[in-house]
């Protein structure tokens, strides 16, 4: 990653971080119903690894997916107006914070139920396989789903057929509220467990970008080479709780202090800095995320609300909701 990718990729995170920081203060203000899972402090992850992969690669999330949704292309203006339920929300006000999608550039959903998409990156994989892309499916998903059934089963079959699929863990200690290392018998719950399977399990430093960057390119490179799939288990920390009911007093004062300042933005703005960069070039981008994250706020609370019938389209692939047997 040159200079000038990491300066995209800075801008990007602080992007994303401010469209997080706006979607906390939206839904104190009650503009924003149901709940949301903020990835604020996981940036480096979803934009490291959207940097290594094609276009036409595939793309699955959980339901901590903003960050993944916007390095795919989702515009903050697009992510705010879906979580206030407006018209112009990415999935027309259908999906809301857990549900981000974006098909039309493989980003292919964020999923509500723990571990439901492994198997679904399985079958992307197939699929390329079958048809001769060369395209790659790349499975993100939290520590804790690696202690639920389908993260085995996906792993097992991926590496039965050699599929060109990585399984990417957010590693952020906590699975929900419970420390992962206290229910888990391996220290790494991902990358300890892949070589049962016996495929490639890596750890990587989740929080910096180029890291991340680096990581996915290699492994995508060797899963295009058809050799299979591989496990990477990046470590990271989420700023916020679990959800917007969650004060995360759980966690421990001094380890909440030790992650603050392993911030990804603050390790890219240093990488920028030490590489030559002018600090305020790096100030210039960040500056650049706050008026499009303003004038996405701006535009997401004027937004019309969607149209009822707008719930009987897209249902089915021929984009309606008609049953049939």
């Amino acid at each position: 990653m040159d200079t000038a990718e990491l300066l995209a990729s800075y801008e990007q995170m602080a992007l994303i971080r401010r469209t997080e920081k706006a979607a906390h203060d939206l839904f104190l203000q009650g503009l924003v119903k149901g709940t949301t899972h903020l990835a604020a402090g996981h940036e480096a992850i979803a934009v490291g690894a959207s940097a290594a992969l094609r276009d036409d690669d595939y793309v699955f999330a959980t339901y901590r997916g903003h960050h993944h949704a916007m390095a795919r292309g989702a515009t903050p203006e697009e992510c705010l107006a879906e979580l206030m339920s407006r018209a112009t929300g990415l999935c027309k006000a259908k999906g809301g914070s857990m549900h981000l999608t974006k098909a039309d550039a493989n980003m292919l959903g964020s999923y509500a139920i723990v571990g439901a998409h492994l198997p679904m990156a399985v079958g992307a994989a197939w699929s390329a396989r079958l048809r001769g892309t060369g395209q790659l499916a790349v499975a993100f998903f939290g520590d804790g789903a690696t202690n639920i059934g389908s993260f085995h089963e996906a792993l097992n079959l991926a590496a039965v057929w050699k599929l060109p699929v990585l399984f990417v863990c957010e590693n952020n200690l906590y699975m929900e509220y419970t420390p992962i290392a206290d229910v888990t018998s391996v220290p790494r719950p991902a990358a300890d467990r892949a070589p049962a399977y016996g495929i490639p399990g890596e750890v990587v430093d989740g929080n910096d970008v180029v890291s991340v960057q680096e990581a996915v390119a290699r492994l995508a490179r060797r899963a295009r080479a058809g050799d299979g799939p591989a496990v990477l288990e990046a470590e990271t920390y989420r700023h916020f709780g679990h959800s917007r009911t969650d004060p995360a007093t759980y966690r421990p004062a001094e380890e909440v202090e030790r992650w603050l300042k392993h911030d990804p933005l603050d390790i890219a703005r240093g990488r920028l800095i030490e590489a030559g960069v002018p600090e305020d070039t790096v100030t210039a981008a960040d500056e650049r995320a706050q008026t499009v994250v303003r004038q996405a706020i701006e535009a997401a609370k004027s937004a019309p609300p969607p149209d009822p019938r707008e719930a009987f389209t897209d249902v089915w692939a021929d984009g309606g909701a008609a049953w049939r047997t």
